[in-house]
């Protein structure tokens, strides 16, 4: 239980941060892209990047994967998809895609009865 409010306080300590408009201004790719993974969102497109500044590429995937990292931990997936969040399917691919997949699932069944 300790492990799942630490896991929901993360991610809204994540929102709770500067706009991805103004860490683009700052010049601070790794952030944006930390952001975007931690909240489970797919990868930005090149262009979204661009409309946003002169993109720092490889600070935003680095930032990204790193989000996502923590974003996909297996023990906050049922009290995601229990409090309505949305699967992006931003997990598919990591060690723990499948047993995170069935937990979100299992909340957002919950969530959805």
């Amino acid at each position: 239980m300790k492990k799942a409010a630490l896991g929901l306080a993360l991610v809204l300590l994540a929102g709770c941060a500067a706009t991805t408009e103004e860490l683009a201004q700052s010049g601070d790719w790794y952030q944006v892209g930390y952001q975007d993974g931690v909240a489970g969102h797919t990868s930005r497109s090149v262009k979204e990047l661009r409309a946003l500044g002169d993109v720092k590429q490889g600070d935003y995937d680095q930032g990204y994967l790193e989000g996502v990292a923590e974003y996909c931990n297996p023990d906050f997936a049922y009290q995601m998809g229990l409090s309505g969040q949305y699967y992006e399917g931003v997990c598919e691919g990591t060690p723990q895609a499948q047993k995170f997949r069935m937990e979100w699932q299992r909340g957002w069944n919950e969530y959805n009865n």
